[in-house]
């Protein structure tokens, strides 16, 4: 989110030539024929790696799978699947805390490992941008003012703000 309120700035502060420069330059990359920004280089894993992805990404399928099945039991011999509900009401309640806080500690340490990744990638791919697409240094509390030396002046005197004093003015 900081990255686009930088870009952001850096674009309300652009001239006419220089935001016609940056669309022709958008357009000309968009035209490529990867289809914009050249992907990101896939990185070798380990087998092990792999073997542990493809273990990792099992028990949600085998989850919904489990869970038709437990229909389908229901349907074909309802007497059999009684008897296991049955059971299941038997477990005392810790167990199910136990069960559930498993399964959400799985799947949210899945989770972010899977987004801390997406965002090295990210943050990896942001060097194949082009210079003019990132914003530079922005000091967030000034404004652009161009040319106007009595604009720049209002903008960075410290002290009063006009706004805020007839807002709290008109909030009493």
């Amino acid at each position: 989110m900081e990255m686009i309120g930088r870009m952001l700035t850096r674009l309300i502060g652009m001239g006419r030539g220089e935001l016609a420069e940056l669309a022709l330059l958008i357009r000309a990359r968009m035209d490529t024929e990867a289809g914009g920004l050249p992907p990101l280089a896939p990185h070798q894993r380990a087998a092990y790696d792999r073997l542990m992805d493809a273990l990792n990404r099992l028990p949600r399928p085998l989850m919904a799978l489990g869970t038709l099945a437990v229909l389908a039991a229901a349907l074909i011999d309802p007497v059999w699947f009684a008897a296991r509900m049955q059971a299941l009401s038997a477990m005392p309640e810790p167990m199910w805390w136990l069960i559930g806080a498993v399964i959400s500690l799985y799947f949210g340490a899945r989770f972010q490992s899977t987004e801390q990744a997406f965002q090295r990638e990210i943050v990896a791919g942001i060097a194949q941008v082009p210079p003019v697409l990132l914003p530079g240094p922005v000091t967030p509390l000034v404004a652009a003012t161009g040319a106007d030396a009595d604009l720049t002046l209002q903008v960075e005197a410290q002290g009063e703000n006009p706004a805020l004093t007839e807002w709290s003015r008109t909030q009493a």
